[in-house]
């Protein structure tokens, strides 16, 4: 078993069986999480995206600026390297990588109560981007962000990077930095199985639909209610603890999500079809343009060929494939530079 570093986490919202409530898991605390107000993320990328925005992607000296960020090329960033630079160099000397992260999503970033420790698709992820840049055995602290704080979390210097499950799109490239791709996911609607709900339509009118602050379940719904009344909660499995206690009648997430939260209680299902294009990347200060690059390189061996043997398909297959089967492959990285 891997040796672990620090762990931050508070509590876990764990699986449950069908009709059942998510049941919280106490954990020790040894680095507090982050919490409080903050302004949301920005508007999600797909069909109602927010228009074009110019930016310079990833701050001073980020190497050829991209006039104008779009939808078509949202997902690009830097072209990998190993080179050391300042923000890596202070990971280094510090002796330890902070990472923000998902502490209640199954399959993504979750304590497992049998072992107590986090597990996850991302926290995978975690842990091959520290063992580049720490070598073997490294130390990690993990602390818990909600969604709304993951770009604050990471302008104040909180963390080092966001590992959780964070859309790439053009009002948060305006704000932080982000990796190429390393999953694809979509904005799809969640519901009891024998709900009248049937998709992201005229079929939510008067129903109470759930979704995360901050996220781009919110954007869509803000830009598309299609009559809905609209709940807005910290973290999306709050969002499944409404759907259990009839408080919401649906939810509106990432696909990616709403499939381990049906993974959880099988009386709720995933209804119609994706209606958002959600591209997934590793968040970073707009400033460390040497750690986006080094993640970059660490994400090229990460999905290696795209063979069933690179470490990216043996994560899906471990975490993801049960509940998102047929998927081939990681994303194809995009580049600027």
């Amino acid at each position: 078993m891997r040796a672990r570093g620090l762990l931050n986490l508070r509590a876990v919202l764990t699986p449950v069986g069908a009709g059942m409530c998510a049941m919280a898991a106490a954990a020790a605390v040894l680095v507090p999480a982050l919490g409080g107000d903050a302004a949301a993320d920005g508007p999600g990328r797909g069909a109602a995206a927010a228009p074009a925005v110019t930016h310079r992607a990833f701050g001073p000296g980020a190497g050829p600026a991209a006039a104008r960020c779009t939808e078509r090329n949202a997902a690009e960033s830097l072209r990998p390297s190993s080179k050391d630079g300042a923000a890596v160099s202070r990971i280094k000397q510090r002796g330890q990588l902070i990472v923000g992260v998902d502490q209640n999503t199954y399959r993504w970033g979750y304590r497992n109560p049998a072992t107590g420790e986090l597990e996850g698709f991302d926290i995978d992820l975690v842990w091959a981007v520290a063992e580049d840049i720490l070598g073997p055995h490294p130390k990690v602290v993990f602390k818990a962000v909600p969604t709304s704080l993951r770009i604050p979390a990471l302008q104040q210097r909180t963390v080092d990077m966001v590992v959780r499950t964070m859309t790439i799109n053009c009002a948060r490239k305006e704000q932080v930095a982000f990796s190429t791709a390393y999953f694809q996911a979509g904005q799809q609607v969640l519901a009891p199985k024998a709900s009248k709900v049937t998709a992201f339509d005229d079929s939510l009118r008067g129903r109470r639909v759930c979704t995360a602050a901050g996220s781009t379940g919110e954007s869509e719904l803000a830009a598309r209610r299609h009559g809905a009344r609209v709940l807005t909660v910290p973290n999306q499995l709050d969002c499944l603890v409404r759907l259990q206690l009839g408080e919401a009648d649906a939810v509106v997430t990432d696909n990616a999500l709403a499939a381990a939260q049906a993974a959880q209680d099988p009386s709720v299902e995933l209804k119609g079809r994706p209606f958002t294009d959600e591209p997934y990347g590793v968040a970073m200060n707009r400033d460390d343009t040497d750690l986006v690059r080094r993640v970059n390189k660490v994400l090229d061996d990460y999905r290696g060929d795209g063979g069933a043997d690179s470490p990216w398909m043996r994560a899906y297959r471990k975490w993801l494939e049960a509940d998102l089967p047929g998927i081939p492959g990681p994303p194809s990285p995009e580049y600027r530079d």
